[in-house]
């Protein structure tokens, strides 16, 4: 069992630093957005899994055995019905760890689901006030505000599309038609999910680089798969002027953060449109850039090898915490 902890805490710094700089640094993602988050997301589970079960096989090694031994062994010890003679300081250390770290990440989890949650709870009470449905397109709100603005807020049976009164006058008919298309993807194929993960994965651990760099690039991956399921029924070139005059207003997202401000009606106050800060100028760019200058996919064998290794990466922490007495 020692072996494996050693492959374990291998596996989880090679996942923390190297490989997430690598894959942020590589061409590839662009051409194939949904392998790329397949693969950003089996890092993240099976960086989060290695570190655990590293410190988990660690602590529990001198009870010997298989894991589901050494976890009953370990329950005995802790209700007081047999001695914890074999276990040293480390080892209860390296088990204090894994279970911290565990309720650290769950924990950190459920906050940010309630943080979103209670924010666009708080952004739709705004919206019921400040805004009015627009008649020709279905769910979508209009603000009035002076900049070009388009987000959604998810909510299930309630998600809608938000769109400032300055981006309708604006756009173009089939420009508008491809930035409401663009936030209808982020609704229909869930992404404020993955955002959440992330950004959960962000807030419990700040100072890890696959935290900080997964987080940037789901968020950059996330509107690629949106521009494609715009560009099947929009030209590109509309698609890039509809992207651009978009930019102007802060980067369209479907993850709203919205603060509490106050306002007068028919004027959209600062909390009803997402405040993300600077705007992502490199990230508009790639967008722009894979528009103007397309590249064919990623084949299926190279695709396949890009699923395989997200595959990989998930299955051998887990085959290693399964049976770590083989190592």
């Amino acid at each position: 069992m020692l072996v494996t902890a050693y492959l374990l805490a291998l596996l989880a710094l090679l996942l923390a630093w190297p490989v997430p700089v690598a894959l942020s640094r590589a061409r590839w993602t662009s051409r194939s957005p949904f392998a790329a988050m397949v693969l950003w997301q089996a890092i993240a589970l099976a960086g989060g899994l290695s570190m655990i079960g590293a410190m988990l096989v660690y602590g529990l090694e001198p009870l010997g055995g298989t894991l589901v031994g050494a976890l009953r062994r370990a329950a005995t010890i802790v209700l007081g019905n047999e001695s914890a003679d074999e276990l040293h300081f480390w080892h209860l250390f390296a088990l204090s760890a894994a279970a911290l770290l565990t309720v650290h990440l769950l924990f950190t989890l459920l906050l940010t689901y309630a943080r979103i949650v209670s924010q666009r709870r708080r952004h739709r009470d705004l919206l019921s006030l400040l805004s009015s449905p627009s008649g020709a397109l279905e769910r979508t709100w209009v603000i009035n505000h002076p900049a070009p603005v388009a987000y959604c807020l998810p909510g299930g049976s309630r998600s809608v599309t938000v769109l400032s009164d300055s981006l309708m006058e604006t756009l173009a008919p089939e420009e508008l038609a491809a930035v409401v298309r663009h936030e209808k993807a982020h609704l229909t194929q869930r992404h404020h999910l993955l955002l959440w993960a992330f950004e959960a994965w962000r807030s419990a651990l700040p100072w890890l680089p696959t935290s900080r760099l997964a987080r940037q690039a789901v968020n950059s991956l996330v509107e690629m798969l949106a521009d494609d399921v715009a560009r099947r029924s929009t030209p590109d070139d509309v698609l890039v002027r509809a992207i651009a005059l978009v930019a102007v207003g802060g980067e369209s997202a479907p993850d709203v953060v919205a603060g509490e401000s106050g306002g007068s009606r028919g004027t959209a106050p600062a909390g009803l449109v997402p405040d993300r800060g600077d705007p992502d100028d490199a990230g508009i760019a790639a967008r722009l850039s894979r528009l103007l200058t397309p590249r064919p996919p990623l084949g299926r064998g190279a695709t396949a090898v890009v699923l395989a290794a997200a595959l990989m990466l998930l299955a051998v922490p887990t085959a290693l915490l399964i049976a770590p007495g083989l190592f």
